[in-house]
């Protein structure tokens, strides 16, 4: 991991905060500057608090945010307090599965993507992104491809969402899970995320359970640590794709530095606490890691260990035209093994695919 990209856990710093300042504007996440306003105006707490409710929590729109101020202090205060900080550029829903990729573009000038997944009864699902780019460099993934690669804060992450839940509005769907599987690696912009989080979870923000929000790594073992801790009820993902070492290194370069032994150690650290099953997010690549006797491997890595298995197709992107997805009858024979060997396992199917929103296809990309 490049040097610059390090996470200091220790901090609440965003470590890009230095060359965003002259382009920060004041937002409802800025509580410094919220607090300014509100002595300046001489205003009501309780007002604000009901403000950020009804936003955050109550599925009104910002207008109807704004109408928890009292009249004499609306319009200073939304010229001087901007609901989000975020500003979104292109809106692409998907014609096939109800997928709706979203391109922000952050105070910095920088593009983000987000992605909104709907399921059956209002189930609403959003996949966001802790960073511009990605230092681990999977093969697999476009996102792996952007350079230079960027922290976002804790309020852009979470602003994701607020923006999300306001789009979601006319459909009379808010945000039901928060997935942390958007561009980046979040264990490498680990306080930021933590802050997220807190904020999603907290009853002054977003107030969501922490059974509803998770996030996935390709394997960081001193964070994954530190977030079983931190966040106990929450669920982790892990990326590992094989369970031959050296076939995972050419796939996830940064697995040189976390080898398997290691990782396989730290999920049973993690399976003697309270936590919730692990999910394994485990790509299928045609002629690559999709073979019976490499299932029978992975159930051997995996055994003893609370896990659900996710099999996820391979999206073609440009970076990676050496690669291939795994066919449907080999994907159900792989995940027809697991199921032999005792494991619960889920055949996912990629929605987006048809927007370049699906798994792997987060590229930043202003075009449609």
């Amino acid at each position: 991991m490049d040097s610059n990209h390090s996470t200091n856990h220790d901090t609440d710093e965003d470590p890009a905060e230095h060359h965003r300042t002259e382009n920060r504007v004041d937002t409802i996440y800025d509580s410094a500057a919220v607090e300014q306003v509100r002595r300046q105006r001489r205003m009501d707490p309780h007002c604000l608090k009901r403000l950020r409710y009804q936003y955050f929590r109550g599925g009104r729109s910002q207008a109807e945010a704004y109408q928890e101020l009292l009249p004499p202090d609306r319009a200073a205060f939304r010229q001087s307090i901007a609901l989000d900080c975020l500003k979104l550029v292109t809106r692409v829903d998907s014609g096939t599965d109800g997928a709706t990729r979203l391109l922000f573009r952050t105070p910095a000038g920088e593009l983000v993507e987000t992605v909104i997944l709907r399921a059956p009864r209002g189930r609403t699902t959003i996949c966001v992104s802790s960073q511009v780019g990605c230092a681990v460099s999977c093969q697999f993934c476009a996102t792996g491809y952007l350079r230079p690669v960027t922290n976002l804060a804790a309020s852009e992450i979470v602003d994701q969402v607020a923006q999300a839940n306001q789009l979601l509005i006319a459909e009379k769907r808010r945000v039901r899970n928060v997935v942390f599987m958007g561009m980046g690696e979040p264990f490498h912009n680990e306080s930021q995320v933590e802050r997220a989080t807190r904020m999603l979870h907290s009853e002054n923000w977003f107030g969501l359970s922490a059974r509803r929000t998770m996030v996935s790594t390709v394997g960081i073992p001193a964070a994954m640590l530190r977030w079983s801790c931190r966040f106990p009820r929450s669920p982790l993902a892990i990326s590992l794709h094989s369970v031959d070492q050296r076939l995972r290194e050419s796939l996830i370069p940064i697995a040189r530095r976390y080898p398997l032994p290691v990782l396989r150690q730290t999920m049973e650290q993690i399976a003697d606490r309270p936590a919730p099953a692990m999910l394994i997010e485990y790509l299928l690549l045609r002629d690559t890691n999709d073979h019976l006797d490499q299932a029978d491997a992975l159930a051997g890595f995996l055994t003893g260990l609370p896990v659900h298995i996710n099999l996820i197709p391979y999206n073609t992107i440009a970076s990676a035209p050496y690669l291939s997805a795994t066919p449907r009858s080999q994907r159900e024979a792989f995940g027809s093994r697991l199921r032999d060997h005792g494991f619960t396992v889920t055949i996912r199917y990629s929605q987006g695919r048809d927007i370049a929103a699906a798994c792997g296809q987060l590229a930043a990309v202003q075009n449609e």
